[in-house]
């Protein structure tokens, strides 16, 4: 079963880290057998406040994560404003940089992953208003325009908000096939279809 991490912080924004969320979450095979192990991390185990004021419990912190396939790293302005000047969370995706199989970020999570140096070189892309930024910002990044998503083989990237979706069915494609993705985005009701 694929372990998918996904992070979370205060001011996250919601959809960034929901919307990946359910679609890992309820991904299976034909038979219903589930295909994903979805968990969400924090830098502890307080409640967090997301956008507008959700509050959400991660089920582990830094310090008790289990091992990850696949950790996300959502946007929102408190990846953007807040997370990018806290170095427990910096160093800890750092840290499990090498032990993960694909990382993966929504929106201006991006922002977090250019901050520790490892988008240098790669096409990259963030939510259509913060291109410029992280261009600015960040000036060994390749930031491309008007996708949804890049895949630079370990590391992918998404725009804004529903394009984390986006990724994640591609990831469930490129992890388990055409056929589980495209029966999840059905079961979402969700319009997807492979690029």
């Amino acid at each position: 079963m694929l372990q998918i991490g996904i992070l979370i912080f205060p001011e996250v924004e919601v959809m960034d880290f929901a919307g990946p969320f359910e679609v890992f979450s309820i991904a299976d095979t034909k038979d219903q057998g589930k295909l994903c192990n979805v968990f969400l991390v924090a830098e502890n185990l307080s409640p967090v406040k997301a956008r507008n004021g959700l509050m959400v419990l991660p089920n582990f912190e830094y310090s008790n994560c289990p091992p990850i396939d696949i950790l996300i790293v959502p946007g929102g302005y408190g990846a953007e404003e807040l997370e990018i000047k806290n170095q427990t969370t910096l160093s800890w995706i750092k840290a499990k940089y090498p032990e993960v199989k694909h990382l993966a970020s929504v929106c201006t999570g991006a922002f977090l992953l250019a901050e520790i140096g490892l988008l240098d070189f790669l096409e990259v892309t963030t939510h259509w208003m913060d291109v410029n930024t992280l261009k600015n910002n960040y000036p060994l990044l390749n930031v491309i325009e008007n996708v949804r998503y890049t895949d630079s083989g370990k590391i992918l990237t998404s725009g804004g908000i529903s394009s984390g979706i986006h990724l994640s069915f591609y990831l469930l494609q490129k992890k388990f096939g055409l056929e589980v993705a495209r029966r999840t985005a059905k079961r979402m009701e969700y319009d997807w279809s492979p690029d």
